[in-house]
């Protein structure tokens, strides 16, 4: 048996394959398409479908909701009831009640059964670079860390991680209330493209520019600054690219990022992965950005 079970909470934008040959638990969250009930993400609601959805409905804001307490009790109580280790990863609090939740259902549990082992971790971060999180979780859980070994290494290299990234427009992080509603409404009319950066569990305002192509350009470069300043190796890096609606926009974009890695002498292969419907119905149909992480082992 594995030193512990690995949970996450649907944030984290893994593609089915690779949580299924990692041996990865998620926990969906819920969409609503601005009306109707709410759907479960990945069983009734796609990233395909949710992205074809927005761009067929501009101006309509979808909604998220959060995993369920007894969502996660289920869970957790399936592995207290054998003894299994749990370590459960959930996106920022900042962004989300997700890790309360888990927190709270954690709680519950251990009333029940308090010779349980039950970690819940925010992971200041979301999307893509959550995966990319949660698959360094995985490779310590490989390795034989015990429970507590690997969320003290998780905590260390949490803070290395960086999302550089753009979106089509500010709209949805202004409907969202995550940026100034006055600001979203004039950079809309102006047509700015907003450059931002997370860290620390939050976004951050990284530049503004007035076309696509532009907010690209200085998408790679803040990432150059960053990846020359903190990374000496390759084998140090975990990176991935994350999209939402275009496809063929990510290919071109990977490729971008691959010569980037390899002038700063830190080359590899770079995944694209699809930024799911929970980020997405704050970003917009078109987000395109850099994920980076310091690697756990």
């Amino acid at each position: 048996m594995a030193k512990f079970r690995l949970i996450t909470d649907g944030s984290a934008d893994l593609p089915e394959t690779l949580v299924r040959e990692r041996g990865i638990t998620v926990v969906p969250f819920y969409v609503m398409l601005g009306a109707g009930d709410y759907l479960k993400q990945g069983e009734q609601l796609d990233s395909r479908a949710f992205y074809d959805w927005m761009v067929s409905n501009p101006g309509v804001f979808p909604k998220s909701s959060t995993p369920s307490t007894q969502d996660y009790i289920a869970l957790f109580e399936e592995s207290a009831k054998i003894g299994e280790p749990v370590l459960c990863v959930c996106i920022t609090r900042k962004f989300s009640n997700s890790y309360q939740t888990a927190g709270i259902a954690r709680d519950m549990v251990l009333d029940e059964y308090p010779d349980a082992q039950i970690a819940v971790i925010d992971s200041m971060v979301n999307t893509v670079l959550q995966g990319l999180f949660v698959l360094e979780a995985c490779d310590l859980r490989d390795a034989d860390w015990t429970l507590e070994a690997a969320v003290a290494r998780l905590e260390e290299i949490r803070p290395t991680g960086r999302i550089f990234f753009t979106i089509g427009g500010i709209e949805y992080l202004a409907k969202g209330g995550r940026i100034g509603r006055l600001a979203g409404r004039v950079t809309a009319a102006l047509n700015i493209r907003p450059i931002i950066t997370l860290k620390e569990g939050e976004i951050f305002p990284s530049g503004i520019v007035r076309s696509r192509e532009k907010s690209i350009s200085k998408v790679v470069s803040i990432a150059r600054d960053y990846l020359s300043q903190n990374f000496g190796s390759a084998g140090e890096l975990a990176i991935s690219v994350g999209y939402g609606y275009d496809p063929e926009e990510a290919d071109a974009f990977r490729a971008r990022t691959e010569e980037l890695l390899q002038s700063l002498g830190l080359g590899q292969p770079v995944p694209v992965r699809h930024i799911g419907a929970v980020i997405g119905v704050h970003t917009g149909p078109h987000p395109l950005g850099i994920c980076v992480l310091r690697k756990a082992l």
